[in-house]
């Protein structure tokens, strides 16, 4: 095992245990963030590396590990950002295939850049709630928010989310009337 000692607290940090564990949320969080399996691997790794440095600033005593590797993965994201100044929406790569996959596709390519379209603080608590289907209190604890903001949030994302499929969907509403 490779053990790293949280050297104020005392209490080793098994990062196998933590990567083994988690790294497969915080790769879908950091794709669904990105669009880009290249950048999500990239964050992911800066994530642990991050957790690896001496004076790391997880503490147990505060909450769980997966609530501040999630947050390590966000906040690399919005450097990310940052350093870029105009994040583009990434293409997805669909290999040919049957009518009905490509249809799929579409449709998860479509969803896809309507979710990256929302305003920043709407998306990450969208992609949290729903992707990861993390629980209110533990996104409020991650983005250090109030719950009812992580609701007011959550509902306006679904609001713009709706909003902005809603014109690739005229045949369904027209059903449903």
């Amino acid at each position: 095992m490779f053990m790293k000692n949280d050297e104020p607290y005392g209490r080793p940090i098994d990062v196998r245990k933590a990567f083994d564990e988690h790294h497969a949320l915080l790769f879908r969080f950091a794709y669904r963030l990105t669009g880009s399996v290249a950048d999500a691997e990239d964050i992911v790794q800066a994530c642990f590396l991050e957790l690896l440095r001496p004076g790391c600033s997880y503490d147990a005593a505060r909450g769980p590990i997966r609530s501040w590797l999630v947050g390590v993965v966000r906040n690399q994201f919005l450097k990310r950002c940052r350093l870029k100044r105009a994040p583009g929406l990434p293409g997805i790569d669909v290999a040919p295939s049957p009518e009905q996959e490509v249809l799929r596709s579409e449709i998860e390519d479509v969803v896809r850049r309507a979710v990256l379209m929302l305003p920043d603080m709407q998306r990450d608590v969208l992609i949290l709630a729903h992707y990861e289907q993390m629980q209110l209190t533990e996104i409020a604890a991650i983005l250090e928010i109030e719950v009812g903001a992580v609701k007011s949030r959550l509902q306006r994302a679904r609001a713009n989310l709706k909003e902005a499929l809603a014109s690739h969907a005229p045949k369904l509403e027209r059903n449903h009337e």
